[in-house]
């Protein structure tokens, strides 16, 4: 094991993330009764530029109104753009604002570390001048070829950023990949045409100690295609996976959930290695396979997540 660790910045449940645009009171409402995890206020591509001041206001409204933490939530809004003429005023007036009630700000298209440096400045100042106690975290979203091609950089750019998050639909666009559908398989290709990117950014993430988590799946009726779309996420190590309609939050808690078997087993191997501890063994047996120092610490992995959905479950009843 490698002298630097880095141990994860903000462990968050994050199953599943329910986008829901700024525009609509209604479905902002709707989300905080919903089982997500994770909800984000989006002020970016789901607002029409036309709204995008109200829309800023019914955020703000939400984040002071609703009690989103009280309801086992996570809350977080997705700003504008660096290159719009939206970002400064959404940062500033969300933090002014609402900077004790917001948790996370999601940065869309980050491409380099200092696109993060700009947010976090102004992150940093308003909090010193309300003298905000909680921390607002940053959250990133690599969806450009730009942001992928520095996306280790990226990862240890801030000590505000909690996670990492593939926009495949942008991400697409950025490199003129030959599909119109956001987050499906393309028949052309013989294979998960995502696989690569969407792998070295969770291979980033754990590197540096941050959250992984997939993004969208456009087809929101076809449940099939984003169980198995969440499914090679969660093998390769997301911990979680957007949802951008209310039918697609329950799907993204069963995939990212362990199976109790599972979560058993993990049990079981902590207790035979304990065992294989006390007789001064390394390794032990377990139905027949082999188990050691490396079963453990996957083992612990799944146990970790089955105590905070048991927490989370407990804290929404």
């Amino acid at each position: 094991m490698s002298h630097t660790l880095n141990p994860t910045r903000v462990p968050r449940l994050q199953r599943s993330e329910l986008a829901v645009p700024g525009s609509n009171p209604a479905f902002i409402a709707n989300a905080a009764d919903s089982e997500a995890d994770y909800v984000f206020l989006d002020l970016e591509d789901a607002v029409a530029p036309s709204e995008k001041e109200q829309a800023r206001e019914n955020v703000i409204d939400a984040l002071r109104d609703i009690d989103w933490a009280a309801r086992g939530k996570t809350v977080s809004v997705r700003i504008n753009g660096l290159d719009t003429p939206y970002m400064y005023r959404d940062v500033i007036e969300v933090m002014e604002q609402a900077g004790d009630r917001v948790h996370t700000l999601l940065v869309p298209k980050v491409g380099v570390p200092a696109d993060l440096y700009c947010v976090e400045a102004l992150v940093d100042q308003v909090e010193q001048a309300h003298g905000h106690r909680n921390r607002v975290g940053l959250e990133a979203l690599i969806e450009t070829a730009l942001g992928m091609a520095n996306v280790e950089a990226i990862a240890a750019g801030s000590d505000r950023l909690e996670a990492l998050h593939f926009g495949v639909a942008d991400y697409a666009a950025s490199n003129r990949a030959r599909t119109v559908s956001i987050g499906g398989l393309n028949p052309g290709y013989p294979g998960d045409q995502w696989h690569f990117a969407l792998s070295r950014m969770i291979v980033a993430c754990r590197a540096y100690g941050l959250r992984a988590v997939d993004g969208p799946f456009g087809d929101y009726s076809d449940p099939d295609g984003f169980r198995a779309g969440a499914l090679r996420a969660a093998s390769l190590g997301a911990e979680g996976k957007w949802a951008i309609h209310p039918s697609q939050v329950a799907l993204a808690n069963e995939v990212f959930s362990p199976p109790e078997a599972e979560v058993e087993r993990a049990r079981r191997i902590v207790e035979e290695l304990r065992k294989a501890e006390a007789e001064g063994r390394g390794a032990a047996s377990l139905d027949g396979r082999m188990i050691d120092a490396a079963s453990e610490r996957m083992a612990r992995t799944v146990l970790l997540m089955d105590e905070a959905i048991r927490a989370t479950a407990k804290q929404r009843t």
